[in-house]
């Protein structure tokens, strides 16, 4: 497990994440609602799950450098 424990996000790393997630989230569900293509969907909400599992799984660290 080593390199895996000492991995965190910096908070403007994990604001990044939050802002591409919630991007993602909204043009999956606007994809949904037109009914795009399935391709489309899937990439979006992969982007979406991925970056707020991300967020919310990996800690944050809390110094300044």
């Amino acid at each position: 497990m080593g390199a895996f424990s000492q991995m965190s996000l910096t908070p403007m790393t994990a604001t990044a994440f939050f802002i591409v997630g919630v991007l993602a989230g909204y043009q999956y569900r606007k994809n949904w609602k037109l009914e795009g293509p399935a391709w489309k969907s899937w990439v979006f909400g992969s982007v979406a799950g991925l970056c707020l599992a991300t967020v919310a799984f990996v800690p944050m660290s809390m110094g300044l450098g």
